[in-house]
């Protein structure tokens, strides 16, 4: 494969492929964080967030076999390699929650949104795009390096089944397998979602489409001459990435991150076409779009603070049991709750 293309273009291919998997699987299968959440606190359906714990067992069991068969190295990834900061996490968790309650969608529900012709989320991507770069590298760089210092190369890797490995003996690969498939049975103990075989079925797709970002970037890390990074599906920095490489693409090279968010955009739109939803939408009511446009502000800002969004520590960045992982994902669970019930409260007749 590495004779006829680059290993950019690889991981590019790559992210792609993917990124079309997720797409599909949320506008038909309907794989939501924030629909999720909704659901659990104002419904009484769960299968969406037992779809989330289906997609996590299966990324965790899968990303560990991986990882002790030689397909994988965790050492290579951000998410272990470097020194985990809880309370930039904790922050960040909360930013982007709240963010995603008012924007009405995470990074990658915005992209599905848009996807299906929805033109508010294109202003949600921009914003969050943008927002993302300005704290990551821009002009608030140095603040958040200040108020949050990053360390490179910890001492030891910043993962449970690490800690598990060096304290108590136990193989990364038990923990592993022992955690995803308590999460899968999990995801499986309600009669209804197991009657539910489309939940069962994308929530499985997702976590497939993350265990090979991992293995993919890796092999072509491995087999490449060109040095890759290790890396599967997020999306905060990676849609600043993809509206830099739109601009800049006949100096810039192409890279997993560009292949993830237009797949996503792609199956989203397939998705929405196979079910009949595709229709352009647009936004009434200014009050509306300022509050998308502030909530996509601050999911861009706090990803960067805890290093990776609703997908990228929901479901990436647990793949490997990062530390931060659980942290992480319950601040973005308390974020959006206290969104939502602002924004649902805010609609209630005053008694």
């Amino acid at each position: 494969m590495l004779e006829t293309v680059t290993e950019a273009q690889a991981a590019a291919l790559l992210g792609l492929f993917g990124g079309i998997a997720l797409g599909l699987a949320a506008r038909i299968g309907r794989f939501c964080t924030l629909g999720a959440i909704e659901d659990l606190l104002y419904s009484s359906d769960d299968r969406r967030l037992r779809m989330w714990a289906v997609a996590l067992g299966v990324a965790i069991a899968g990303t560990h076999i991986a990882m002790s068969t030689g397909y994988m190295d965790g050492a290579e990834t951000a998410y272990l390699d470097r020194v985990w900061n809880p309370l930039a996490t904790v922050i960040g968790g909360l930013m982007f929650g709240y963010g995603m309650a008012l924007s009405g969608n995470c990074g990658y529900g915005a992209l599905a949104r848009l996807g299906g012709g929805d033109l508010r989320s294109l202003i949600i991507v921009i914003v969050m795009g943008l927002s993302a770069y300005i704290v990551m590298s821009g002009p608030l760089a140095h603040a958040r390096v200040w108020l949050f210092p990053v360390e490179e190369g910890a001492d030891s890797l910043q993962g449970i089944g690490y800690l598990f490995e060096g304290s108590l003996g136990i193989p990364p690969l038990a923990t592993g397998i022992a955690i995803g498939g308590a999460l899968l049975a999990i995801g499986l103990s309600s009669r209804e979602m197991r009657r539910s075989y489309s939940h069962i079925l994308w929530g499985t797709v997702v976590g497939l489409a993350v265990i090979s970002g991992w293995v993919g970037t890796y092999w072509i890390a491995q087999n490449g001459f060109a040095a890759e990074p290790i890396e599967t599906h997020t999306f905060a920095a990676p849609i600043g990435d993809t509206i830099y490489y739109a601009m800049t693409a006949s100096g810039n090279t192409v890279s997993f991150s560009v292949g993830s968010v237009l797949g996503v955009i792609i199956g989203a739109t397939l998705g929405s076409y196979s079910k009949g939803h595709f229709r352009w939408e647009a936004c009434d009511d200014p009050r509306e779009l300022g509050r998308q446009i502030a909530g996509a502000a601050l999911m861009g800002a706090g990803a960067i603070l805890a290093v990776g969004c609703s997908i990228g520590q929901g479901i990436s960045a647990f793949s490997v049991l990062a530390y931060s992982a659980p942290v992480a994902s319950a601040a973005i669970f308390a974020g959006a709750a206290l969104g939502l019930r602002q924004l649902i409260a805010g609609h209630l007749p005053a008694e």
